[in-house]
């Protein structure tokens, strides 16, 4: 054999052999292909010059043709093509379908930490076919680049956004908190207290200027900015050492960490609202579309647990009981 012949080998030629094989007879192969009973013997004929060995014993008269030993031989191979194309061919349908293929998503860290874990476990048991990647980002502007730059299928991200060729859903409203040490004379109140006073007392916050920083500024006298850190976990941990006061969405807090204490503004401060966008111009596949409602009903379920009263209400009687 030439080392190139079987480059001559089309799939047709193999899926042809595989009726034959299975079905022993080339009418029963042709209606199974959909095709005529010549143009299975042609392309048996075909695939038999390609290989260079007969493949097919053919009898004659009503009896069932068979392979020869080159046939089985090549057969073996033959199934596991044709098992490989009928699962490109699955594949193929349930893309269109959205119920398989890859799927970008991209998230900040509060996200990461309170929504995502509950959010994939969900989506896996009703997707197991689609390939969820994520990408972690310090700044929602990035992550709305890459969405737009077509590098992300969906992001989370805060409204209101900026300009750009964005399809929002929101997901949550999420309230902030002053953040204090469980030890400090804060921690004994029920809510956080007005914002004059918080007047030159120290503050932790992120890198990238923002909400709520942009609203406290004019708003609380001699805002005392101590630390910045675009790491969640480094600003819980200076306020837990006492080094700072942090005014944080509640979803950036770890209701399990004792080492420190939320105290609720209420509507005094704006609530942030997380969404979850899309490019409105690109395709958004059925699996695109769950992931944003399931994290719609997932972001409903956390507003409705944290502003149950009975958990507030739970939530005050341990502080005082600690203390």
């Amino acid at each position: 054999m030439e080392p190139n012949a079987l480059l001559g080998v089309e799939l047709r030629h193999l899926a042809a052999l595989e009726a034959v094989a299975r079905t022993r007879s080339f009418g029963k192969a042709a209606g199974d292909l959909g095709y005529t009973q010549s143009a299975v013997s042609q392309q048996i004929a075909q695939l038999e010059r390609s290989v260079g060995q007969r493949l097919v014993e053919r009898p004659g008269g009503p009896r069932p043709v068979d392979l020869t030993d080159a046939g089985r031989l090549l057969l073996r191979h033959a199934d596991a093509i044709v098992a490989q194309l009928d699962a490109a061919r699955a594949d193929m349908a349930a893309l269109a379908e959205g119920a398989a293929g890859p799927l970008r998503v991209g998230i900040y860290q509060s996200v990461g930490a309170r929504i995502l874990p509950a959010l994939l476990r969900r989506f896996r048991e009703e997707y197991p076919r689609v390939e969820v990647s994520i990408r972690e980002e310090t700044d929602a502007a990035d992550l709305l680049r890459l969405l737009e730059h077509g590098e992300l299928d969906l992001t989370f991200a805060d409204l209101p956004l900026p300009e750009g060729p964005f399809e929002t859903e929101e997901v949550l409203s999420d309230p902030y908190v002053l953040l204090v040490p469980a030890k400090s004379e804060l921690a004994k109140r029920e809510s956080a207290p007005p914002l004059r006073e918080l007047a030159g007392v120290p503050l932790v916050t992120w890198r990238q200027l923002g909400q709520p920083e942009i609203y406290l500024r004019g708003r609380v006298p001699d805002l005392n900015i101590v630390f910045r850190s675009d790491d969640n976990g480094t600003l819980m941990g200076l306020v837990a050492e006492g080094l700072g006061l942090a005014i944080v969405p509640l979803l950036v807090v770890n209701p399990r960490n004792p080492a420190f204490t939320a105290l609720s503004y209420g509507n005094r401060i704006p609530p942030r609202h997380l969404a979850v966008v899309w490019h409105r111009d690109r395709y958004r596949s059925q699996a695109a579309k769950a992931f944003a409602e399931l994290a719609r009903e997932l972001g409903a379920d956390w507003v409705q647990r944290v502003s149950e009263p009975s958990s507030a209400s739970a939530a005050s009687t341990s502080r005082r009981r600690d203390r």
